[in-house]
């Protein structure tokens, strides 16, 4: 019963942050744009990350946003208290978990007063910031709540997407992560809610925008 009420608390604390008026998201410029997905061009940016060998996408990114919540609610080496962005980021990784199950990667944009020196978290929380250097990202969007029956589907809908697109025959499903699921609302939310499919492209034209080899992230 304990562990209920915590958990209760803790989503409705969760909740109040993420609807926070002004909240920070990293910055993009879109490059390109088809019905059913568009190319992002984002700016470096920094995160902090917490790895999931949970089975499950839901219970992965519940575990791992957790431990990011306890981070910016101040156990850092600072003692450092951290306004909530979006969008928050869980990366599926094939293969890395037990017996070659998917693994996840759950990700806290950092805003951008600790982007250059994001406070150090406290040793049990077992998390690790990360760096983006400026790169291009394929995303798709879809509604509803991002779930363990639907997140892989709206994967594939972005492959068949990019397949039918410039872009065709460029995913690479070998990469480190295969793809990011980016949740923007609250879990109270339940009408006109924002998910996107993210999948990483990796090179750039002379020009500067990007090129149409992808791989995925």
């Amino acid at each position: 019963m304990k562990g209920v009420v915590v958990s209760l608390i803790f989503a409705i604390v969760a909740s109040a942050l993420i609807c926070v008026s002004g909240i920070e998201s990293p910055q993009f410029t879109v490059i390109h744009t088809e019905s059913n997905f568009e190319i992002r061009l984002y700016r470096d940016t920094s995160w902090m990350s917490a790895s999931s060998r949970e089975m499950s996408f839901e219970k992965a990114t519940k575990q791992g946003f957790h431990r990011l919540f306890q981070y910016i609610q101040g156990a850092n080496l600072n003692s450092s208290r951290i306004r909530m962005t979006s969008p928050v980021l869980t990366s599926i990784v094939p293969d890395a978990g037990p017996l070659h199950s998917t693994a996840y990667i759950v990700r806290f944009y950092l805003p951008a007063k600790f982007q250059n020196s994001p406070p150090v978290p406290l040793p049990e929380l077992n998390l690790q910031p990360v760096y983006w250097p400026s790169h291009c990202v394929a995303v798709r969007q879809f509604s509803g709540f991002a779930r363990d029956n639907n997140v892989v589907k709206e994967a594939e809908n972005l492959a068949i997407s990019l397949s039918r697109s410039p872009w065709a025959n460029s995913t690479d499903l070998l990469g480190h992560d295969a793809y990011s699921i980016a949740q923007y609302n609250s879990p109270f939310r339940f009408f006109g809610r924002t998910n996107e499919v993210w999948a990483r492209i990796n090179r750039f034209k002379a020009s500067g925008y990007c090129s149409d080899s992808i791989s995925t992230f």
